[in-house]
């Protein structure tokens, strides 16, 4: 009797299941690398988690994939499976580029730099950072080569491809040089316009400041059941769709940085949550992109919890959880989080001057992989730019300067655009929401986000990578990207 034979989109769909479980093993363990770990303990999980991604690219580029791709392309599939099939033929075009060795080096070479960078950060440590730092860059250079022969882009546009699928340096350089031209004068005219504000600086101790941010969670839709809060050096979500890892960090002193950071990774959260279950071991079920997938954070940071209305409901909140006080009113609380205050700091940043952090960084990393800029040119060209965008002094302070964030740790090139683009998306996709919606600030204001939710779960979160970028966008909200709404947003907020 001879075997029955699989088909070939089946058989590619059991490998594709099989790669997401071990990615799933390697998202716990690098989050209790970033929250539990000992230090001790960093180099055995660093070898550990190379190993299983150097087995993640081994079955990524095995000699039958490419067979069974095209064989799948012949068989009769529904259109989410040609979606499916889609994204898998990507997949294994970026991993086919980019040679095991040089997986494993990334891997390992990331791990030392951002376990190094937690401590070094904290000691201003420039100099030290710079030792483990220029092997990731390196790394990093190498793999936009073969990445940039594979796509046939730009060495950049191939590491933002990664990210942002479609988007290209050239399109950035449009949408942000138009930022660029109107954005600054925003700021100042702002600034200027502000009246002084009352002074919610104080003690908030930790352990009040983490029950606040559970409450604020469960009531904009997070599921425990499927998912924790934790702390870390840099705020981030991790995990998978099933068991979400979400971190904050806490300055005693102002409860608002971290109430920010956890509201902002509790869209992305929710996103990870409301990907459709039946495909989440497929990369259809993965979310469409980082600028999409920002778009959800900045939704809920930006486009509601900064909003009047939200500062209405999360008034008796904050006095329930950290006694009455000067200044927790509603009135004072969304002018606290409507101010605008050029700073160094870009997760604390306001809305107004966020973009000016994303655009310093872009143009700084762009210019690294060009190989415009060498690591040791990073401090002055970030003293140069933070003065020039937002008129910050930063010269010395590593710390708050370019030693702030952990993307460069581990080679993210490419990510830093997502922010602003999700910032427009989002800016885009609340508009289209206000036509469903028409009440919606009565709801938040209500603290009833669930209308809210479902619309993004059936705009957004069910769609997953059914759809392009391009696609997704258009059929959530009625048009292209459109950078006019979130000039038009922030111009409503600030000016009135």
């Amino acid at each position: 009797m001879s075997a029955t034979l699989i088909p070939a989109y089946e058989e590619l769909k059991r490998r594709n299941a099989r790669l997401y479980r071990f990615e799933h093993l390697i998202a716990i363990a690098s989050h209790d690398r970033a929250t539990a770990m000992p230090a001790g303990g960093n180099d055995a999980r660093a070898a550990a988690i190379a190993e299983l991604s150097l087995l993640i690219h081994t079955e990524s580029t095995a000699a039958d994939l490419g067979a069974l791709l095209s064989a799948a392309e012949a068989e009769p599939l529904s259109e989410q499976a040609q979606a499916n099939l889609r994204e898998m033929r990507l997949n294994h075009l970026f991993a086919r580029a980019v040679p095991a060795r040089l997986v494993e080096a990334k891997s390992l070479a990331g791990a030392r730099c951002e376990h190094a960078w937690r401590t070094q950060r904290q000691a201003n440590d420039w100099k030290g950072f710079l030792e483990n730092f220029r092997d990731v860059l390196r790394l990093a250079r190498e793999e936009a080569l073969h990445l940039s022969d594979a796509l046939g882009l730009a060495p950049y546009d191939a590491l933002i491809e990664r990210f942002e699928p479609g988007m290209r340096s050239a399109e950035l350089d449009r949408v942000f040089g138009d930022l660029r031209a109107w954005l600054p004068d925003l700021i100042r005219k702002v600034h200027l316009a502000q009246a002084p504000l009352p002074d919610l600086k104080g003690h908030f101790p930790r352990e009040a400041q983490y029950a606040l941010s559970l409450e604020v969670m469960a009531k904009l839709g997070f599921d425990f059941d499927g998912g924790r809060l934790d702390e870390s050096a840099h705020p981030y979500t991790g995990g998978v769709p099933e068991d979400v890892r979400l971190t904050t960090r806490y300055t005693e002193t102002d409860f608002a940085q971290s109430l920010n950071s956890t509201i902002h990774e509790t869209g992305h959260s929710l996103y990870e949550q409301g990907l459709p279950r039946e495909w989440v071991d497929q990369p259809l079920g993965r979310a469409r992109s980082m600028g999409i997938h920002e778009s959800q954070s900045l939704f809920f940071e930006m486009q509601i919890a900064r909003s009047e209305a939200f500062a209405r409901w999360l008034s008796p909140l904050v006095v329930e959880h950290f006694g009455p006080r000067p200044g927790f009113d509603p009135q004072s609380l969304y002018r606290y989080s409507t101010r605008v205050a050029p700073g160094k700091i870009r997760v604390d940043a306001d809305e107004l001057t966020y973009p000016m952090h994303v655009i310093l960084r872009y143009e700084i990393e762009r210019a690294l992989i060009a190989g415009e800029l060498e690591a040791e040119d990073i401090p002055a060209a970030w003293d140069e730019k933070m003065q020039s965008l937002l008129g910050i002094d930063t010269r010395g302070d590593y710390r708050d300067g370019c030693l702030q964030d952990v993307h460069w740790t581990d080679g993210s090139f490419g990510y830093f655009p997502s922010y602003t683009l999700g910032a427009m998306y989002a800016a885009q996709f609340f508009a289209a929401m206000r036509q469903s919606l028409p009440d919606v600030e009565t709801r938040i204001a209500a603290g009833d986000f669930s209308a809210i939710n479902e619309w993004l779960k059936d705009a957004i979160w069910s769609q997953a990578s059914r759809w392009e970028t391009a696609d997704l966008v258009q059929l959530a909200s009625g048009e292209a990207l459109n950078p006019a709404h979130f000039r038009a947003h922030l111009e409503r907020r600030y000016l009135g």
